[in-house]
């Protein structure tokens, strides 16, 4: 009997169908909300009117800031909208290097450099500085862009291996590094990558006892502290200053503009400047992408220049922090415990936690529920963020939204 093949069109139609039918008959289908007008502590959403705003990454409320704003507006007007060019071509204005300049002296390092997006920095960074021999070594819990750089370099560099320790284990990442140090592919840098603070679990690396294990085992360290910078430390500079150590004692920094520094797009790379240089002239998502635009370069910075001169925010945020942690608590939830802005609710099953992201929407109060492929299977969860930008009434809104919640789900 002959079978009639379907065409590569009709396979995929097919096959797609099938994979968001299931998603929407298991209650994990996404629906991604519209927001008409800036981020804030309260925001308008399409359909459902103002809410007070538990998702953002918005951790110093710098994203609707005035300043920041303005800073955007004069870029835009000076250097126009966009760059039109990748960096070495035509794409470096004076934005990026003032910029890249700031960015460098909050770090308390010698040098960094901008990309249109945090994802974009680390997937520049290991294929550009690794070598065939070199190995690189993840905390299990590292962020997609981390898993996806190590994957791209292990494709792209043919010798360069790959390996993880176990989440926070320094007796594992011990391990991992003594027995590296016996293998033979073994012959160039192993590069140790961490968070700073983990994004879904809300908890800080132990980076005093990674840097001491990286220089018992002669290893660099780099540090992804996109949610840790502007957060953590006593002014903000990030998981580093928390654990009392200067940007010197990390090689490389991998961080966002995207998030506590206002809100808008963008990434960076920084560290010394041989290792930014080799960036520079090696790494291809800047030798064949266009510049970070002007106009956020501009913002980015003011967001920086903000934060220096106020560091009260950071202090904010801390009473908010607490503020809201004892509220979620005594709303009958657990919380994760941790000092950062990031709040997990555990709830396990991937759609109660979307099913009751939906109702504390409907109760004015938007919190997303996570579940599979974002976190591990039976481990979702809400997770609330918090912002320096929230009032306590917001705060009390959260809390008695989740009251509410408790009192239908028991």
């Amino acid at each position: 009997m002959t079978t009639t093949k379907l065409s590569g069109r009709d396979l995929f139609a097919q096959r797609t169908s099938n994979v968001l039918g299931e998603l929407e008959q298991s209650g994990q289908l996404k629906k991604l909300q519209m927001i008409e007008g800036p981020m804030d502590a309260e925001i308008t959403l399409r359909d459902y009117g103002t809410v007070a705003c538990f998702c953002s990454n918005n951790y110093l409320g710098l994203a609707n800031h005035p300043d920041v704003v303005e800073a955007g507006i004069e870029g835009l007007q000076r250097y126009g909208a966009g760059t039109a060019s990748v960096r070495f071509i035509c794409g470096t204005f004076q934005a990026h290097e003032d910029l890249e300049r700031t960015i460098a002296e909050f770090l308390d390092v010698e040098a960094a450099y901008t990309f249109v997006s945090c994802w974009t920095a680390t997937e520049a960074m290991f294929p550009t500085v690794c070598e065939a021999g070199d190995l690189i070594v993840s905390d299990e819990l590292n962020h997609a862009c981390i898993i996806d750089a190590m994957r791209l370099t292990a494709g792209i560099k043919k010798g360069v291996k790959r390996t993880v320790y176990r989440h926070s284990d320094m007796d594992s990442l011990d391990t991992v590094l003594s027995e590296a140090r016996k293998d033979p592919d073994v012959t160039g840098v192993i590069w140790v990558i961490t968070d700073g603070v983990f994004s879904m679990e809300g908890d800080i690396a132990k980076l005093p006892e990674i840097r001491a294990l990286c220089d018992e085992h002669g290893a660099m360290l780099c540090v992804d502290d996109s949610h840790g910078t502007g957060v953590m430390g006593e002014t903000g500079r990030g998981t580093h200053e928390h654990r009392g150590m200067s940007g010197r004692d990390v090689d490389l920094f991998t961080g966002t503009l995207g998030k506590a520094l206002g809100g808008g797009a963008g990434g960076y790379l920084a560290g010394s400047s041989a290792a930014i240089e080799l960036i520079v002239q090696r790494a291809r998502p800047t030798l064949f992408s266009n510049a970070l635009p002007a106009t956020v370069a501009c913002s980015a910075r003011k967001a920086i220049e903000t934060l220096m001169n106020e560091p009260q925010r950071v202090a904010k945020l801390r009473e908010n922090v607490a503020y809201a942690r004892r509220g979620i608590r005594d709303a009958g939830f657990e919380v994760l415990e941790s000092p950062t802005a990031i709040c997990p609710i555990i709830i396990g099953d991937t759609a109660k936690a979307i099913a009751w992201s939906n109702r504390l929407l409907e109760l004015g109060v938007f919190v997303i529920g996570f579940g599979f492929p974002v976190v591990p299977e039976g481990t979702a969860r809400l997770r609330v963020q918090i912002s320096a930008g929230h009032g306590p009434e917001h705060m009390d809104r959260l809390i008695d939204a989740l009251k509410t919640l408790k009192a239908e789900v028991g």
